[in-house]
C-alpha cells in the first residue's frame, strides 16, 4: 500500500502574506546550519553557542536569523507512579528556532513540554530523572516561581484572568514589582506586550472592558502577551490554535514566527501542516521516546526513522 504524504504547506515567516487557500502553496522549508560551531546533530560542539538559522532556502526574505542556545535537555525519563511516561529524551532549545514537538495522544510531549517549567512536579506521583538546564543552570536548583517567570506557559484553552484586558497583562508586572505600581507606569510595559502580541491596534480603545468579552483568538493572545510581560527566555505553546477557528490560527502562527527571533519557542501540536508552517526543528516522539530530532524540512520529506515515515504519511495517528 503507498502511503500518501500530508500536502506541502508554505512556511511562515515575519511579515509574509498568506492567501486565503494556503493547500495550494509551493511549500518552502527552513534550514539550519550551524556557524562556525557544529556537529550535524543539532548539538553544539562546546566551542560557542550562537548559530545562524537561514530561514529561506530560496533566498526570498531575511537570510539568516542568530540563535542562542536556551535550554538543553538531557537523558530527561519523567514516570507517573512508577508508569514511564517519557524515556531518555535529549535535545536543545534555541532562541531565533521555533521547536515543535509532534506525536499522537499519550507519546508524552505534553509531559516533556510542562518538564520544561518544572509544572510536572505538581503531580505528587511525578519523578524526573536526568537534566534540564537553563542559561547552562540547572533548573531543578532554581526557585520555582521564578523560573516560571523566565520558562513560561500557554495553555491549550484561552484563560485569561477574569479582570479587564489591562490588569491581565499589568497582573504580572505588579506581581514582580516591589512597591505597587501606580496604572500610569504600567501602561507603557502593558501596551508593549500586547503590542508584542500583535493585540493592541484591536484592542487600544478596549483595555478597560473585560477580558472575556474579547474572542477567543484574541483571548489567546492576551494571555501570549501576558505571558510576554514576565520578560521569559522561553515560551511554551500546548497546543495554543487547537480550540481556535483558522483566521484566529493564522494570526497565532505568524506571532508565533515572529516571536521566535526575542524568545525561544516550544509548541506541542497534532497539527503536522502547522508544524511544518512554523517550526524550524521538529521532534517525534512515540511512546515517551524521542522518535526523531531534525530540521523540519529533513523530518517531513526525508525522515530517518520508519516510525517517523509512517506517522508524517498518516499510516497512524
Amino acid at each position: 500500500m503507498e502511503l500518501n504524504r500530508p500536502p506541502r504547506v508554505r512556511r511562515l515567516e515575519p511579515g509574509m502574506k498568506l492567501t486565503p487557500q494556503p493547500s495550494r502553496l509551493d511549500g518552502l522549508s527552513a534550514r539550519s546550519r550551524q556557524r562556525p560551531n557544529g556537529n550535524g546533530n543539532g548539538h553544539h560542539d562546546g566551542n560557542g553557542s550562537v548559530r545562524v538559522l537561514d530561514a529561506f532556502a530560496d533566498g526570498d526574505g531575511p537570510t539568516a536569523v542568530p540563535t542562542i542556545d536556551r535550554m538543553e535537555v538531557e537523558r530527561v525519563s519523567i514516570s507517573y507512579g512508577g508508569r514511564p511516561a517519557v524515556r531518555d529524551v535529549s535535545l536543545p532549545i534555541r532562541q531565533g528556532e521555533v521547536l515543535a514537538l509532534i506525536g499522537p495522544s499519550g507519546c508524552g510531549k505534553t509531559t516533556l513540554l510542562r518538564s520544561l517549567n518544572r509544572l510536572t512536579e505538581l503531580t505528587r506521583s511525578a519523578s524526573l530523572s536526568g537534566r534540564i538546564t537553563l542559561d547552562g543552570a540547572d533548573i531543578a536548583a532554581l526557585e520555582p516561581t521564578a523560573l516560571r517567570r523566565r520558562v513560561t506557559m500557554v495553555f491549550q484553552q484561552p484563560n485569561p484572568f477574569p479582570m479587564s484586558v489591562f490588569d491581565n497583562v499589568a497582573y504580572v508586572l505588579r506581581e514582580q514589582a516591589r512597591r505597587k505600581p501606580r496604572r500610569a507606569s504600567l501602561r507603557p510595559a502593558v501596551e508593549d506586550a500586547l503590542a508584542r502580541a500583535g493585540l493592541l491596534d484591536e484592542v487600544s480603545d478596549q483595555l478597560d472592558h473585560p477580558a472575556l468579552r474579547l474572542s477567543g483568538g484574541q483571548q489567546q493572545r492576551l494571555c501570549i502577551a501576558r505571558a510576554l510581560a514576565a520578560g521569559p527566555e522561553v515560551l511554551l505553546l500546548d497546543e495554543p490554535c487547537s480550540a481556535l477557528d483558522p483566521q484566529s490560527t493564522r494570526v497565532i502562527e505568524e506571532l508565533i514566527v515572529r516571536l521566535r527571533e526575542e524568545v525561544a519557542v516550544v509548541i506541542v501540536t497534532h497539527n503536522l501542516q502547522q508544524a511544518h508552517r512554523v517550526a524550524d526543528h521538529v521532534g517525534f516522539m512515540y511512546l515517551g521516546e524521542l522518535v526523531e530530532y531534525a530540521p523540519t524540512q529533513a523530518l517531513f520529506s526525508n525522515p530517518r526513522q520508519t516510525r517517523t515515515k509512517d506517522y508524517v504519511s498518516g499510516a497512524f495517528g
